[in-house]
């Protein structure tokens, strides 16, 4: 597994991998038990994430995150942090006094 880059030992939290089954393979790169979810909300789950190899509690695919509330839509604005990204979200505000909009934007990571 590629993705075992931290001192400790990731895994998913709702897969028992010590099972005395003998199936192809324990492991989720050897074609094992691997948690993924359907979110809802029209989003259809990525192949990577039935059948990939990453292991992120973030992740609302294979995570215990779960997606609530409104979808907002953005542009990425940064990606250096890890599992985390900062959206730029452009938006116009209109000042009475002059009847004119100005442009505006938040950063939300």
């Amino acid at each position: 597994m590629a993705e075992q880059t931290e001192k400790a030992y990731l895994k998913q939290p709702k897969v028992f991998l010590c099972s005395k089954k003998s199936g192809k393979g324990k492991r989720p790169d050897k074609g094992g038990n691997r948690f993924w979810k359907s979110v809802g909300l029209g989003f259809k789950t990525p192949k990577e994430a039935i059948e990939g190899t990453f292991i992120d509690k973030k992740c609302p695919f294979t995570g215990n995150v779960s997606i609530r509330g409104r979808i907002i839509a953005g542009t990425c604005h940064s990606a250096k942090m890890n599992q985390t990204i900062i959206v730029r979200r452009n938006y116009l505000h209109f000042i009475k006094k002059y009847q004119r909009y100005e442009k505006r934007h938040s950063n939300i990571p």
